[in-house]
């Protein structure tokens, strides 16, 4: 029976902390920004499977000899599938990729922004579960079973968490891993046993309005609209929703009353696929992101809390 059916495999998640740190306890690796990835091999065919639990197998055809790479008959693998350039993953040129889905294109983006599977777990050999076993021996049997190849190579592991940490900030990277050692691996949890600690920046943004809530958030705000002075123009620089209270979202929809307008005050806006209640830019936000896009738009923003200290016009995009 083909290890395909009825098998669903949830991705093993971490916590976030906010400082690199050193302990024997831990292994360290680096965090690829890529798209999380589960591999399923079983001789014939290679199948993967995203954190979403969709199959992804067509939009990576280069992913197809991976079954050359494994030693055994049957795995389940899990890594991040990332785009190189320069040296370092690319997450715009992966969303490239991620984001087509004619067969020509696909073929054709496949050779022009090659993509690689960096593996750093396996979950299944032969048929036989492993999740029950120790990180450090998963990636002992791991790096047994595998040979890399031009698509796929492994994520070494290193002792020191703040020595791994400053390099990796310093070579372009957006942080690092830390993996308790008698970690078993826990399919769709979080827990202490995995934890990040990512580069992060933080900026003061203009609220230029909101989307409307759904469900719980539906008497409140779904995100806020969040904008910037760029050479004088106030600009688009992306939403936030991440991070916001129920009481703090409450505390806003009392002040966004005094402020309403009929037109975005910001320029460079993208499509919005739900109804948006504009405001005159007075409110100031302070959020956490972790890049900017090239077309300068926030990186997985997080809200801190409302700056009343703070004019709109000091919300500067600095080049």
């Amino acid at each position: 029976m083909s290890i395909y059916t009825g098998l669903v495999i949830k991705p093993m998640l971490a916590k976030t902390v906010r400082e690199p740190f050193d302990s024997e306890e831990y292994l360290f690796e680096l965090k690829w920004d890529g798209t999380r990835c589960i591999a399923l091999i079983d001789g014939q065919r290679v199948k993967l499977q995203n954190r979403r639990l969709r199959d992804i197998t067509y939009r990576y055809p280069e992913f197809n000899n991976l079954i050359r790479s494994i030693k055994s008959k049957t795995a389940v693998l899990d890594g991040e599938i990332v785009v190189f350039h320069n040296g370092k993953p690319d997450f715009e040129k992966l969303q490239r990729r991620e984001q087509v889905e004619s067969r020509q294109k696909i073929d054709l983006l496949s050779s022009l922004l090659p993509a690689t599977y960096v593996v750093f777990d396996i979950l299944y050999l032969n048929n036989k579960s492993l999740v029950k076993l120790p990180v450090v021996e998963r990636k002992r049997i791991l790096k047994e079973n595998i040979e890399l190849s031009e698509h796929l190579v492994f994520s070494e592991d290193y002792s020191s968490g703040k020595r791994l940490f400053s390099e990796a900030i310093k070579r372009g990277f957006e942080g690092i891993m830390a993996k308790h050692k008698k970690s078993p691996y826990l399919m769709g949890k979080r827990s202490e046993y995995w934890l990040k600690i990512k580069k992060s920046s933080d900026m003061d943004a203009v609220v230029c309005g909101f989307l409307k809530g759904e469900g719980l958030r539906k008497k409140l705000a779904g995100s806020l609209i969040l904008g910037a002075y760029y050479k004088d123009e106030l600009v688009h620089i992306g939403q936030v929703g991440t991070g916001l209270s129920a009481g703090e979202l409450q505390q806003f929809i009392k002040m966004a009353r005094r402020f309403k307008a009929n037109h975005p005050p910001c320029k460079d806006l993208p499509y919005l696929k739900r109804e948006a209640q504009w405001l005159r830019p007075e409110i100031v936000a302070r959020v956490r992101f972790l890049q900017w896009t090239k077309d300068r738009k926030l990186r997985s923003p997080v809200f801190l809390n409302f700056r009343f200290d703070k004019a709109p016009e000091e919300c500067v995009i600095e080049d």
